[in-house]
């Protein structure tokens, strides 16, 4: 039984595109650049500035308590002067739902917004941010929700009311439309501007002028809408990439998952028995833990342990993690996914700015954020379909570009700083010699912002691949901050991050990670210093 559903790429581009009246001629004839955005307070180049990055944060109140909400605290806190708020992804769970936002968005985060003090009256499709809050699509923010996802919620609810001050499932009844919430909530939604009033709405709010068209202009308290869901923007001399990746994540055939496009056809179909079969193992894995769900004795709750709270906490986590796993499986198995188009047009429009950025001398540096992470050490995600493919389709664009400016980059990375979220913790790694143009790049994982934590995987914090035949070190991972322990000896370290960007020519820039810690049900926070260190040219 499938618990939620993801729609096709195809459906996603075509869905976005009609809520941005993307073809409209409007936009040629006005010269506007539907992907440009333009923050009204952007600092000079050169200027030191601080902001901060989310990821997989939108899950509300479990257990009268929201780590969610003791990472933005914590962030208001710690971080008052931080010019802009980037999130890697997955804003509301499960599903993205409309109903869900007011709950897991809006309660959270209700001092960035105007009217926060009155959180109740605020419309998720109506929000207006007082400080720039920047997100990009998570897989969760696309899903949708099947019929059994509906009788499931039937199913827990006597351990619903049974619990009901103590946990919210989120089950709700229905989706996100395909991404409808996400864009009603974010971006300049113009499918809802009537014909007769879209010219007088797009000279008022695009206005910026750029060296690609008109920009949409960012406005803190007034108007806060984003121009599409991929989009760019410069700040302090730094051009920042927002990306969508959940349209360019579709698996990779099966007969290249062996890293190597000649792969015989016979080990294509060894690989396909092995998924099978990791498919049947994961869900009898998945309904003997929903069974366990339900199975669970409310009254037992506030006794010792093992609290049943604590076990399904537990569970649900699993059984988000498994439920991930099967669909990428499924996914690679698709006889169709090898027909799915990817977003050929986002990668092009990532290339192309990327080799602008480079050949403008006023640009110091390059950053990317997006959601599912080519690079992690995170327990199931490194050999998932989805990972590979997203890998695969950004050396492909980074190769080229590299072609294109190999004389301006020297010594320098391609990309300065690689943000991504998916992944439950926060992780940062740094690419070796990959073969490609993405080796010496910082790459940094936020995805620990409030839901399920993750752990590290046992096969340690080395990456390899296949290179030319042979395993090869591509990647280390130098921190990982997620679940740990077990039992009464369990920590549950969620996190936001902090990045210093110095002032001066020379783009240097420290990450800081900041921690609220669970433990023993106590929280401690603190800011982690192993990550302090000097690499390369930057300060991390």
């Amino acid at each position: 039984m499938k618990l939620v559903s993801d729609p096709s790429i195809d459906l996603k581009i075509a869905k976005m595109q009609e809520r941005m009246r993307w073809n409209h001629p409007l936009f040629e004839q006005l010269r506007i650049d539907r992907t440009q955005l333009e923050l009204s307070d952007g600092e000079g180049d050169g200027e030191g500035f601080t902001f901060c990055v989310l990821g997989d944060s939108g899950s509300g109140v479990h257990q009268r308590d929201s780590p969610q909400r003791r990472v933005a605290e914590l962030m208001l806190r710690t971080s008052p002067t931080a010019k802009f708020i980037l999130h890697t992804g997955d804003v509301v769970y499960l599903v993205g739902s409309s109903e869900q936002y007011p709950a897991n968005f809006i309660r959270p985060y209700r001092e960035l917004l105007v009217g926060g003090d009155a959180p109740g009256r605020i419309r998720y499709d109506s929000m207006v941010f007082n400080r720039p809050f920047l997100p990009v699509p998570g897989n969760h923010d696309y899903y949708d929700l099947p019929i059994a996802y509906g009788l499931l919620s039937q199913l827990l609810r006597p351990l619903r009311a049974a619990f009901r001050y103590y946990i919210d499932l989120d089950v709700g009844w229905h989706g996100s439309d395909c991404g409808d919430a996400y864009a009603r909530a974010f971006l300049d939604y113009l499918q809802d501007v009537p014909e007769s009033a879209l010219q007088q709405h797009l000279e008022r709010h695009y206005t910026a002028q750029t060296a690609t068209g008109r920009g949409l202009c960012y406005h803190p308290g007034k108007f806060t809408r984003l121009p599409n869901r991929y989009y760019r923007f410069r700040y302090g001399g730094i051009d920042f990439f927002a990306l969508d990746s959940n349209t360019f994540n579709v698996p990779l055939p099966i007969p290249l998952h062996g890293h190597c496009v000649n792969e015989p056809n016979q080990k294509g179909a060894a690989h396909r028995q092995r998924l099978l079969a990791d498919l049947d193992r994961l869900q009898v894995e998945r309904d003997k833990h929903l069974t366990a769900i339900v199975n669970l004795d409310p009254d037992r709750a506030n006794q010792q342990p093992p609290d049943p709270r604590e076990l399904l906490d537990d569970l649900l986590g699993k059984v988000e993690q498994i439920e991930e796993s099967i669909r990428d499986l499924e996914k690679q198995l698709d006889p169709n996914t090898a027909s799915q188009k990817i977003d050929i047009e986002q990668l092009e429009w990532l290339e192309q700015g990327l080799v602008r950025s480079w050949q403008d001398p006023t640009v110091r540096g390059r950053m990317i954020y997006f959601h599912h992470p080519p690079y992690v050490t995170e327990t199931t995600k490194w050999n998932q379909g989805q990972t590979l493919a997203v890998r695969h389709y950004l050396r492909t664009v980074f190769d080229r570009v590299e072609l294109q400016v190999k004389q301006l980059i020297e010594r320098r990375p391609l990309v300065d700083l690689v943000l991504c979220g998916h992944a439950h913790c926060f992780e940062h790694l740094e690419t070796l010699e990959t073969g490609h143009a993405d080796r010496q790049i910082q790459w940094v994982i936020c995805g620990g912002s409030g839901f399920s934590l993750r752990r590290q995987r046992p096969e340690g914090t080395i990456l390899q691949e296949r290179v030319n035949g042979q395993l090869q070190d591509v990647a280390v991972s130098h921190q990982f901050i997620g679940k740990t322990g077990h039992g009464t000896d369990k920590h549950r370290a969620y996190s936001f991050l902090e990045v210093d960007v110095a002032p001066g020519r020379e783009l240097k820039f420290r990450l800081k990670p900041h921690v609220a810690a669970y433990h023993q049900r106590e929280w401690e926070y603190y800011t982690s210093e192993s990550g302090q260190r000097s690499v390369g040219d930057h300060y991390l």
